[in-house]
This record gives C-alpha cells, structure tokens and sequence, in this order.
C-alpha cells in the first residue's frame, strides 16, 4: 500500500510540461512483487512439507534381542537385519523375493550381517505358521530357513486373506523340505503348543518395538520406513560397518 500512495502522490505532483510524456507504467513492477511473494511462499511451504514429513529411519534406544531366534549368518557380524514378518502378509512374500536374496548375497554370506526373522501375528492364522516354524527351529534349525521359504512361497497369489495357512498345510509343506522334518513330531509339538513360550516372546517383541505392519525391517536399532529401499538398507549397514 506505501508503495501504491508513493507512485500516487508523485503523479499527482508532477510539474506540467508542453510535451506530453508516456504515463509511467506500474504493472510490470508490481507484477515482479507478488511474483516473488508466491515464490517465497511456496519455498517456505516447501520447507515446512520438509519439516514435518516422517524421517526415512527412527533410531530406537534399543536393538531387539535375538537370542533364541532364526539367525542366518555368521554370529559374530557387526550388523544384524532383524525382518518382523507374519506368513498371511503379501508383502513380507514380496520383500523375501525381491531384496531378501541381495541382502543374503551382498551381506549374509559375506559375513558382513546376520539375518533374524520375528514371528507377527496380524492375522488369525498367522499363529499357526508362528507356531510350526517355532516347532520346526526346535527340532531342527537346519531346516528352519528351507521351511520359513517354503511356506511364503505356498502363499497363495489371489485371495491370499483366506485361511490357508493351516495346520495340515504347513505339515504338507514341511514333508517336502529338505533337510528332513519329522512332520509325526512337528504335528504333536504343535498340539501340545511346545513352543508356545517362543511365539509369546515374539508378541512381546513385536508390542516393545512398536511394530505396526510387516515386513517391518531394522538394521541394529535403526527401523526403517520402507522396507522395499534397498538403497536405504545399503546406506544404514554401510554406515554401521
């Protein structure tokens, strides 16, 4: 407004002349004005978007223990993957397809990281797939990492909510793993809940750290937003190694 009433009183009081001078064009300028307002606008939307947009990590005070869980790897690498998977969960089928296998090839085997996988139970049956890998990792946990494969891939690829995941199911899926499970023992370890005690760890696990979905991935104490960023994964163990 100071700007509008400057160029207005200086019309106003210009001395007359015989020549007639072209009036002094203000649109331009004021045009250039609030161009530049919108343009600070929206830098500073854009930084307050920055600002309150969820972190692509959250470092935790804690690393999940492991101590009695599936572990891949060697024992002693500095960084440990820790996946908090539910066999019912489609995405935690395509996480385990598409960058599971470079984790394991560009870490796992290389000593670099060891893997660990926690039983979510987000669904009614997810218990009996928690339950059976349980009985399976107490019989044999040679057979645990074959088995915990076979079972996503028996994940059906339509209607993947329905109740698959059953007790004769995982037991079929069991008699073709190999090394060999004893599915006679599995199928009573079962129904006598034997590694009930396990699967309740886990739910404590999964209630401690806050886990809300699956796959839900962390590397030691980090929690990563997206799972599916391997570039992520890859900055966060390069950083911790």
């Amino acid at each position: 407004m100071g700007e509008a009433r400057k160029g207005q009183a200086a019309k106003g009081h210009a001395p007359k002349s015989s020549s007639k001078r072209p009036p002094v064009k203000k649109g331009p300028k004021n045009l250039i004005i609030f161009t530049t307002i919108l343009v600070g606008l929206f830098v500073l939307l854009v930084v307050l978007n920055q600002a309150t947009k969820d972190p692509v990590t959250v470092a935790l005070d804690s690393t999940p223990d492991i101590t009695n869980q599936p572990v891949e790897g060697s024992q002693d690498a500095k960084v440990t993957i820790v996946e908090f998977g539910d066999y019912m969960c489609p995405s935690c089928k395509l996480w385990g397809e598409q960058i599971y296998p470079k984790l394991q090839k560009d870490y796992i085997e290389t000593g670099k990281a060891k893997f660990a996988y926690i039983n979510v139970l987000f669904h009614n049956e997810s218990g009996v797939g928690a339950l059976a890998s349980e009985s399976v990792l107490a019989q044999n946990p040679d057979a645990f990492w074959p088995f915990h494969k076979a079972l996503f891939d028996a994940q059906p690829s339509v209607n993947h909510d329905e109740p698959w995941l059953t007790k004769e199911k995982v037991l079929e899926v069991a008699g073709k793993v190999q090394p060999a499970i004893d599915t006679d023992k599995m199928k009573a370890d079962m129904e006598a809940d034997a590694a009930k005690t396990q699967v309740d760890l886990d739910e404590k696990l999964v209630k401690d750290f806050k886990i809300s979905s699956t796959p839900t991935i962390m590397i030691n104490n980090v929690k990563l937003d997206n799972p599916f960023d391997y570039d992520a994964i890859v900055k966060l163990i390069e950083e911790q190694l």
